[in-house]
């Protein structure tokens, strides 16, 4: 199993599959590598290298005490980056993993990059306060805390839900889908998947967004539930210099498995362009 040691030793997981130009995947809260699974195996036999890793405290990787902020899971990636020797690198980030691609880029720059793709993205910011006043209730994160603690079996068969759009009237959405989603989930661990709250709901990475100097996709699904799309693609689209954006009318935040085939073939466009 490929294992990388950072740089406070803790061991961290990561897949690599493939081989041509490469593309590196940031996996959404509070999952791991698994959830690229289909676009790595897509663009792998498209002819591409497609590295995933699994953030500290989820999927295998080491459940660490500290260095649960986006700082430190930038830092992370460029330690994987420099141990791989990885250049001329798509970055594509889901979620959370849109907020690592950022504070990335703001603190490591571009040198190693050539084209970001920020999918469902938590930037420029997620929670409410004077400067953000369009943003989600700092209740709603507390809430995600509560539950949390509370059962966080549960609570993850209970974000399922809206994150895949599975309670709208037409929603198609597999059980089998549902269970792979808690099954992935509950290999994060609990401080781990906890104190990440905060770093995705309270980061602000406006100035990480305007750093930004390689071609950049900003990519969202117009019913994402999860990440309203008002306060996070429609404002970084505007932030990201000369960024092309790719709103999905009816799609849900959980689009890379609901509807794989047309996000494949749209990164596969991106990554040829």
């Amino acid at each position: 199993m490929p294992m990388f040691t950072t740089s406070d030793g803790h061991m961290m997981h990561y897949k690599d599959w493939g081989q041509g130009p490469v593309v590196t995947f940031s996996h959404g809260w509070p999952l791991s590598s698994d959830a690229w699974s289909g676009q790595m195996q897509f663009l792998a036999e498209q002819g591409y290298r497609c590295i995933a890793h699994d953030r500290r405290g989820h999927g295998k990787s080491a459940q660490t005490g500290t260095g649960n902020e986006m700082d430190t899971y930038a830092d992370d990636l460029e330690q994987l980056f420099a141990a791989l020797d990885l250049q001329d690198i798509t970055m594509v980030g889901h979620s959370t993993g849109g907020g690592e691609v950022a504070r990335y880029i703001g603190r490591h720059g571009t040198g190693r990059v050539k084209k970001a793709v920020l999918l469902g993205a938590v930037p420029p910011v997620m929670v409410q306060s004077a400067a953000n006043p369009d943003g989600l209730p700092f209740s709603v994160f507390d809430g995600l805390r509560r539950d949390i603690l509370k059962n966080r079996s549960q609570f993850y068969k209970d974000f399922a839900i809206p994150f895949f759009s599975a309670n709208r009237p037409d929603a198609n959405v597999s059980q089998s889908l549902l269970d792979e989603f808690w099954l992935i989930s509950m290999q994060a661990g609990l401080k781990n998947a906890y104190e990440c709250i905060k770093a995705f709901s309270e980061t602000d990475f406006t100035e990480d967004l305007k750093k930004f100097d390689v071609p950049t996709l900003i990519v969202h699904g117009e019913d994402d539930q999860i990440v309203p799309i008002a306060d996070s693609a429609h404002k970084s689209a505007k932030l990201v210099q000369g960024a092309q954006s790719l709103f999905y009318p009816g799609l849900p935040h959980g689009l890379t498995a609901t509807h794989a085939d047309r996000f494949n073939a749209d990164l596969l466009a991106f990554l040829r362009s």
